[in-house]
């Protein structure tokens, strides 16, 4: 409810302002004042409304946006019909928000399956596994676990990354409550803070990169800034951690035949990706899905190598990773581009792009934008951002990815890796207990955006 109610209080001040001579009045209709405008911003608030209280109601949170979206183009469409000129601004708007979405769905599906293919492989499940029999100490384990979080979540997303981690802290400290809440809170914060220098670590530094906005490499002079996020606050909190020696639990590796070789198609198929935009200059998800037709002949090899061994039924087929891939976020995304590109097109972005780009200044513009993410979902903010268009050189892009990535581990809600550990931690790891250490966060924000200034101002 805190974030559907500073979003409404954030874009109905800036639906007041007028819009300034700078802003490209013909990208849009400008008609924030209208009835119907204000009608759309509405039925936007509600449905995000939905989606913040998924937890408590059981109810997807792909359904309300999607609903949305379309209440909002009908809307968009009525507006429209005051003019030809009108109709072609809305025609325009519908053909980029598509073309924005298919390209994010075909990567990220192509990473979802790889993600799915590799689980299904007990590739995680077997780290996990050498992990808890290492015999490291608790206070040891919590910086494994972070620094593992660090470098997976810029090839997988922090998502999967923090259930990963997070099976292993309660896997060795079930009986100990305060190791497993810091433990919680310190992958959150390393998951957000390593996929903020990567391409692939998030879904809005994928948006910033499919948009050109920052080559490949451009992202890796993040590395330093990101990982001065993680360190402060770890370093502080590890001193309440103890070096005790937990009991490891007995359990054998179970990886499947061809785990490592899927983990090495992946790579394969970043690579694929970044020489397509790197050195062809063709969007990215062409590579990914270039990429995906790897694990497909391989799935193919696997499948015929497992029937000669076995007449089981269990045998491997890369379709059964399509079908357990995250739809719900996928359609979700679907409906925030399309409800942020409908009030866009009606002018609300344009407005806010006034009222922060041009009221604030780009560098403070960008911090606010990082403190917005800890209470507003990170997607919409950077798709609106990458919709308004602001007129940044790299180094203030950069700020914003990063901030608009770290930013979210302010707060336990604010990431998708805060909320999925606090349903997985039984009650040890919650918004409070988080809340207790977002000082330290802040901290790191801080340092985070003066060594990015330092090294790429």
């Amino acid at each position: 409810m805190i974030k559907a109610s500073l979003m409404c209080i954030f874009l109905y001040l800036c639906s007041t302002l007028p819009v300034s001579a700078s802003s490209n009045v013909e990208s849009n209709l400008n008609l924030t004042a209208s009835n119907l405008g204000i009608l759309a911003l509405i039925i936007f608030i509600i449905a995000y409304i939905f989606v913040i209280v998924e937890e408590f109601i059981h109810l997807r949170k792909s359904k309300p946006v999607i609903f949305a979206a379309g209440l909002i183009w009908v809307l968009v469409a009525i507006l429209a019909r005051s003019s030809d000129q009108a109709q072609e601004i809305v025609d325009n708007a519908i053909h980029h928000n598509l073309l924005e979405y298919s390209a994010l769905l075909l990567f990220l599906l192509t990473a979802m399956i790889y993600v799915n293919a590799m689980t299904e492989r007990h590739v995680f499940e077997s780290l996990r596994i050498w992990l808890v029999k290492q015999k490291y100490s608790f206070r040891k384990l919590f910086w494994i676990t972070g620094f593992l979080a660090f470098f997976i979540s810029p090839i997988a997303d922090n998502l999967t990354t923090a259930l990963l981690m997070g099976a292993v802290v309660l896997a060795v400290g079930k009986d100990k409550p305060k190791f497993v809440s810091l433990s919680f809170i310190n992958i959150v914060v390393a998951a957000n803070a390593g996929g903020a220098f990567s391409p692939f670590g998030d879904i809005t530094t994928l948006m910033v990169w499919q948009s050109g906005k920052i080559d490949f490499f451009g992202f890796f002079a993040l590395f330093i800034p990101s990982l001065c996020n993680f360190l402060i606050p770890s370093l502080i909190m590890s001193f309440m951690i103890s070096k005790e020696i937990p009991q490891a639990p007995q359990e054998e590796n179970s990886l499947k035949q061809g785990g490592l070789v899927i983990c090495f198609l992946f790579i394969c198929t970043i690579i694929t990706a970044v020489t397509f935009e790197q050195v062809l200059h063709l969007p990215p998800f062409l590579g990914m899905m270039m990429g995906l037709s790897y694990l497909f002949f391989f799935s193919y090899y696997l499948k015929l190598v497992e029937r000669k061994k076995s007449d089981s039924l269990t045998e491997f087929n890369v379709f059964t990773n399509v079908a357990k891939a995250e739809w719900d976020t996928l359609l979700f995304f679907f409906g925030v581009i399309f409800c942020v590109g409908g009030l866009g097109t009606i002018g609300y972005l344009a407005n806010v792009s006034d009222f922060l780009y041009e009221g604030f200044g780009a560098t403070n513009a960008n911090i606010v934008v990082g403190l917005l993410s800890a209470v507003i979902d990170n997607i919409p903010v950077m798709f609106a951002i990458l919709t308004m268009n602001p007129d940044m050189d790299t180094y203030q892009w950069l700020l914003v990815t990063m901030t608009a990535g770290v930013g979210g581990s302010l707060l336990s809600v604010g990431s998708a890796a805060g909320v999925a550990l606090m349903g997985q931690s039984k009650g040890m790891y919650s918004f409070f207990s988080h809340l207790k250490w977002s000082w330290a966060i802040m901290a790191g924000y801080i340092v985070s955006i003066i060594v990015h200034n330092l090294i790429n101002g």
